[in-house]
Parts: structure tokens; sequence; C-alpha cells
């Protein structure tokens, strides 16, 4: 059984901060932006999440590039 990953979509992930409950816990949300493109180099990735954010009162924590591959058997 040969396995094939062809890869299928990819998306920007942003988790930010927008305030502090109870016990100081930070509340966090986080923003899906879809059909990213695959190939984008990661530091461009990360540089557009940091410009997004930079236009926003929250403060950005941490920031995802998430990749989808579809898997296929090739036999």
């Amino acid at each position: 059984m040969a396995v094939v990953s062809t890869p299928s979509s990819a998306a920007l992930v942003m988790v930010y901060q927008t305030g502090v409950g109870t016990g100081g816990t930070p509340i966090t949300r986080q923003l899906t932006l879809n059909n990213i493109i695959y190939t984008a180099p990661d530091q461009a990735v990360y540089d557009a999440a940091y410009a997004i954010f930079g236009l926003s009162q929250y403060s950005l924590i941490d920031v995802f590039f998430r990749k989808t591959n579809e898997l296929t058997d090739e036999t």
C-alpha cells in the first residue's frame, strides 16, 4: 500500500488576548483565516499575523500556520 500526501489547504490561526479573568488568567480568543497559500513562507505568514494585530487593540499571543494534506492510497 502506497500512500501519497498531497497539499490540500492552509490556514493562519491567531490566538489573542481580550482581557484578564478572575484570578489573573488571560481570556483568549482565536481567529482563523482560511485559504492561505500553502507554499507561503513561514516568515511572511508570521509577519502578516503581526501586521493584522498591529491594527487591533488586542495582543497577539500565538501564531499557527496550519497545513492540511490529503492522504490517498495509490495502490
